[in-house]
């Protein structure tokens, strides 16, 4: 049987040991990473969150304790006393590297089976492997390390917001289902049969109604829902540090979302984040970047060459532009050897997947360049496209034409990719206010114009009266905050005129009788007296994995999904029994064959 604690009380963390402990007898508990049995002489390391500390079993350790350090085996969870002294051979790659501690009491208080992975940073299991033992997975340095770092965000977001007198304050996680761009988690009500909660996309209508209720400053670190595809820096479920303001500006939130960021990266990395952050319009971005979240670490912008090739000899160029579309290249300096005939293929076959009809493209490595186009051209046009572009020996170009749509958001992914092949990206930290969106989009699909962001937004004030006439002309007051081509935080000055805010929902389709079913108790609590407001949200999943440095936002949530929305430990969601479905009336009319995991 598996001994106990009792009488024992832990009085060291295993990281925490030091030179100033030799002498000191300490207890010490965790989990085994590894036994080495030299014969006359034992070594384990002794491994718990904040880190490894060596213990030694040697001549001078009782028999019993010897006899039992032997049977130790990886992820045994033992409790050890005895006395720190200093090591003779000194590990300099671990901060405990220069202390050991001699056995004297030894307590095997958990057995354990062969894990089906190795705990430690260089394991190279799949994935899936690892996400299905989560709880071992969890113990390896480096997700220790994300969480800990987690915690530490977690606690200065909320010291900062409290030096700045914001109220933490709930809202309710079920809710009524709204329209907020996308799909609703629902909760059946067994209560009321037939009829549904849905899990919360943010808390944007309670915030709203906070700021009508006098509150004035809050925010909550608002657990978040939404049915949509995953992807690495998506999760239907993430946390949210969620903010609401009254009596403000832009200029007010976006002045203390920068100090906030500033604030949160001195204290917890010890990097200093220069202030103000620089901004961009979206039209500016979308030029420049083909993205309204640019990564600026580096170069390679986008240059628009539409009226030097509008006339020339190659059909997919000046077609483009007649069109109505546009033609731009991107210069990858000094690339031309490393993209090879064989890489533009690729990369043009990149292109091809995300929606373009193609790629054009030069290679600078001779004195001549060489292009996929260049029997169209004349010498003297190529030199005039190559000059306005910037290229010169040694360079390569990648062109795309088509509607700005296509062309724009194309070479803004071809930019990242190229980036990423030339391995050029610098390991910095560069944030971006994104302002002046759009407040519409077109929907090709449904041929309507639908809102950009969420239906609250307010235009800004010049473009009032282009509502009804010119919708696509309409720029909203909203704002993102961009770190290295990420997305991390969403906000706008909200509406609070009740008669404007009809007037955007009957700009994007929505009826009487729908918007009083949907959003009545917003514009009723509007009717007595609404401050004006704005806020935003910053995602925090997404911010702790650009300050770790992860890959995937999965390294730093403790039991995240996988890409079909699974959580492969406890194998959810899973079937529920016909009791329970016969409570909440609701009976399985379809479902699909359970995907193998």
């Amino acid at each position: 049987m598996a001994e106990t604690m009792q009488g024992l009380s832990r009085t060291l963390t295993c990281g925490d040991a030091r030179e100033s402990h030799i002498g000191k007898t300490v207890t010490v508990c965790g989990w085994v990473q590894r036994q080495r049995d030299l014969g006359g002489l034992i070594f384990v390391d002794l491994r718990d969150r904040t880190g490894i500390v060596q213990l030694a079993f040697d001549d001078n350790t009782d028999r019993a304790v010897f006899e039992k350090a032997s049977t130790l085996r990886s992820e045994y969870v033992i409790a050890a006393v005895g006395e720190v002294r200093a090591r003779s051979a000194v590990n300099n790659e671990i901060p405990t590297g220069k202390v050991e501690v001699a056995v004297t009491e030894l307590r095997i208080l958990s057995l354990a089976e062969t894990p089906p992975f190795e705990i430690s940073d260089d394991c190279n299991a799949r994935e899936e492997l690892r996400l299905k033992y989560r709880y071992l997975d969890l113990r390896r340095p480096s997700l220790q390390r994300n969480l800990r770092l987690k915690h530490q965000v977690m606690k200065a977001t909320r010291d900062y917001f409290d030096a700045h007198g914001f109220l933490e304050l709930e809202t309710p996680m079920l809710i009524r289902s709204t329209p907020e761009g996308a799909r609703d988690f629902l909760v059946p009500s067994r209560l009321h049969n037939g009829e549904f909660y849905a899990l919360p996309q943010s808390p944007q209508l309670y915030k709203q109604l906070l700021m009508v209720s006098g509150c004035d400053r809050y925010m909550q670190l608002a657990r978040c829902f939404r049915d949509e595809d995953l992807r690495a820096d998506r999760q239907p479920e993430f946390t949210q540090i969620d903010l609401e303001m009254s009596f403000v500006s832009m200029e007010d939130i976006l002045e203390l979302g920068e100090g906030y960021v500033s604030t949160l990266f001195k204290e917890v990395l010890g990097v200093d984040i220069p202030l103000p952050l620089p901004r961009m319009t979206y039209a500016e971005a979308m030029s420049r970047f083909g993205s309204d979240k640019p990564d600026t670490r580096f170069g390679m912008e986008i240059t628009d060459v539409s009226d030097l090739v509008k006339d020339c000899g190659f059909g997919v160029f000046s077609s483009a532009v007649q069109n109505g579309g546009s033609v731009r290249g991107i210069v990858a300096k000094g690339a031309a050897g490393t993209l090879s005939r064989k890489e533009m293929d690729k990369l043009t076959e990149f292109a091809r997947g995300i929606g373009a009809k193609g790629m054009a493209w030069v290679r600078w490595v001779e004195d001549k360049p060489a292009s996929s186009f260049g029997k169209f051209f004349s010498a003297e046009e190529m030199d005039a496209l190559l000059a306005r572009l910037g290229a010169e020996k040694g360079d390569a170009v990648l062109m795309i034409a088509d509607k700005n749509r296509v062309t724009l958001p194309v070479l803004g992914a071809l930019r990242l990719e190229v980036a990423r092949k030339l391995d050029i990206i610098p390991d910095t930290y560069n944030f971006l206010w994104i302002t002046e969106f759009p407040f519409f989009e077109w929907d090709e699909e449904t041929e309507t114009w639908v809102a950009m962001h969420h239906p609250f937004t307010a235009p800004m004030d010049e473009c009032i009266p282009l509502l009804d006439s010119d919708p696509g002309a309409v720029r909203a007051k909203a704002y993102d905050l961009v770190l290295n081509g990420v997305e991390l935080s969403s906000g706008s000055i909200r509406i609070t005129d009740p008669e404007l805010q009809d007037k955007m929902f009957h700009a994007l389709g929505l009826g009487d009788e729908e918007i009083q079913q949907k959003f009545g108790f917003l514009t009723s609590a509007f009717q007595y007296g609404a401050p004006p407001h704005g806020g935003l949200g910053i995602g925090l999943d997404r911010l702790v994995m650009l300050m770790a440095k992860a890959d995937s936002i999965r390294e730093v949530i403790p039991f995240p999904k996988v890409q079909n929305a699974r959580e492969l430990m406890t194998s959810c969601p899973s079937p529920v029994d016909q009791q329970q479905l016969d409570e909440l009336g609701l009976c399985i009319t379809h479902t699909e064959q359970k995907e193998e995991q």
